[in-house]
């Protein structure tokens, strides 16, 4: 699959936003944190995936009632679906300069990704920091994807090619108006 920039501007991909806080201290202390030990950009984005799929998580598997939507408040509380979760990566990959996207898959309901450009590569590629039970196959490759859910077209399901700079509306919207999960539940999007 092709993947397709919303916007032709690189620098719209390194952002900040209401979601992506980057330059909130939370983050800013995560990230200083995550790149002790990542000597380039490789190794901080697998270091900033890991911490994301496996140290935060999915407030479903979890049974946290919390909806969280800023990149920050997902560091945080260390709770998040996975639109929060990929709210959160993408701010640990652009605080580090690392151009990254939000993108999404259609199943029964809308699932949240990113993808990342890291330098000297012409492609972007996605990643999947959902973690936990349902997720648990996703790894952070560079050669091919391993999500945490692979589409079935058949079913109707929908890999979504673009490449979003923010967060999609129908997105922020249900996680903003969501008092908790149990109604987040009912508000999640069934496609865009």
């Amino acid at each position: 699959m092709e993947l397709i920039q919303n916007t032709p501007d690189l620098a719209a991909y390194l952002a900040a936003d209401d979601a992506i806080d980057h330059e909130h201290p939370v983050v800013r202390r995560t990230v200083a944190t995550l790149s002790a030990d990542a000597p380039d950009a490789y190794a901080y984005a697998e270091a900033a995936f890991t911490f994301v799929r496996d140290a935060i998580p999915h407030s479903v598997d979890s049974g946290d009632p919390r909806v969280t939507w800023r990149a920050s408040d997902v560091l945080e509380t260390r709770t998040g679906i996975c639109y929060a979760k990929s709210h959160a990566l993408v701010a640990l990959l652009r605080a580090r300069g690392i151009p990254a996207a939000l993108c999404y898959q259609k199943f029964e309901a809308v699932h949240g990704l990113i993808a990342l450009k890291l330098p000297g590569r012409e492609r972007w590629v996605r990643q999947d920091a959902r973690g936990g039970e349902a997720g648990a196959g996703a790894q952070f490759r560079l050669d091919r994807e391993q999500l945490a859910f692979a589409v079935r077209p058949e079913s109707n399901e929908v890999d979504y090619p673009v490449l979003f700079a923010e967060p999609h509306p129908a997105v922020l919207q249900c996680l903003r108006d969501a008092v908790d999960r149990p109604r987040l539940a009912q508000l999640l999007p069934t496609a865009l």
